[in-house]
């Protein structure tokens, strides 16, 4: 570094034009007396003892007598720390800068477009991280591969993580090791596909897939907006392909992320003469606070033939009713109103 961009450097980090100018002709200098600081300087000869006070004040260098006023400088440990405090603080200042742009706050009820897919990531990660009860994921395997961390720690959590991967071709094989201990289940959709993220029924993230000619993404926090997303994550993205990795073994318990996979497979067994055992959790309907209880399956209600069903002929309204120690309990999916219980989890333990 040159001494012009010295000086420069040091009037950034705090110093006046003066003090900048009179402390790196000191440290040229070595020891010198207060005019030659001056000539070497262009700080004027009237000012410059004002000037090397001054750098004194700070611990910058000490000043003697010695037939005249002489200056040295101190050893560089304070103006070391001064400019390292100083870069410390630029730091978090860019920081802050990047993080304020990319990822803008979102309040309760807000949805906002941003233009960088990392912002969505981003956003993405932070949601999977608040989660409490459950995620749903479209994404790609290199994209997974960023959300990994996230997706470990929500399963330590007991968070439900259900993961749709998508390959640009249908003959990419996905091992499924890669997902122990991170998902609870997932499908391969052999096909591009927007990348989504939804947590807790509220929060979701949206991007179009890189090759498509809208790029923007969508960051939203509220459940109506979500809801749309949920659907189009269950009929597109979830709910045609194949599953490639489920956590559990065959067998109990089965866990359902939606009141309509349960149903659907309640036409399997013979539930009304061998009794099955819900556990819900989800939300009273009445007052908005997290539930969790179970009981055994009284009765299922769908407003047409849920016996010849298939697939999401189940979108209407669906009730599952539990006798849960002699009261009578009904569980909606996601949006109940009239049913007692919105159930967000829902576990056969028979």
């Amino acid at each position: 570094m040159d001494t012009e961009s010295l000086v420069e450097t040091l009037k950034t980090a705090g110093l006046s034009p003066y003090q900048a100018d009179a402390y790196v002709a000191l440290l040229d200098l070595g020891t010198a007396p207060a005019t030659d600081v001056a000539d070497a300087s262009d700080v004027p000869a009237p000012r410059i003892y004002d000037v090397l006070r001054s750098l004194e004040d700070r611990g910058y260098i000490e000043t003697f007598e010695q037939a005249s006023l002489r200056a040295r400088a101190h050893s560089p440990s304070t103006v070391l720390e001064d400019l390292t405090e100083r870069a410390d603080r630029l730091e978090r200042a860019a920081q802050e800068v990047e993080k304020r742009w990319e990822q803008p706050e979102l309040e309760a009820g807000d949805a906002s477009i941003v233009t960088r897919f990392q912002t969505v990531i981003s956003r993405a990660k932070s949601f999977i991280a608040s989660a409490s009860h459950q995620v749903l994921l479209s994404t790609t395997i290199e994209n997974f591969e960023q959300l990994r961390p996230a997706l470990q720690d929500a399963m330590d959590r007991g968070v439900s993580v259900r993961v749709s991967v998508h390959t640009s071709d249908e003959a990419v094989s996905l091992d499924a090791d890669r997902f122990a201990g991170l998902c609870t289940e997932v499908h391969h959709r052999p096909l591009p596909a927007p990348f989504v993220a939804l947590a807790d029924r509220r929060r979701a993230c949206f991007a179009h897939h890189p090759d498509s000619y809208d790029r923007y993404g969508v960051l939203v926090n509220d459940r109506t907006h979500t809801y749309v997303f949920y659907w189009y994550f269950l009929t597109c993205l979830w709910e045609p392909w194949e599953r490639v990795y489920q956590a559990r073994d065959d067998g109990y318990p089965i866990e359902y992320f939606d009141v309509r996979h349960l149903v659907r497979d309640l036409r399997d067994v013979d539930w009304e003469d061998d009794p099955v055992r819900l556990r819900v959790e989800g939300y009273d309907t009445n007052t908005g606070e997290e539930c969790h209880l179970e009981g055994t399956i009284t009765d299922v209600r769908v407003p047409f033939d849920a016996e010849a069903a298939t697939g999401f002929e189940l979108a209407g309204q669906v009730t599952v009713d539990l006798d849960v120690d002699g009261e009578h309990v009904s569980v909606g999916g996601w949006g109940a109103i009239i049913e007692d219980v919105e159930g967000t989890r829902l576990t056969v333990v028979k």
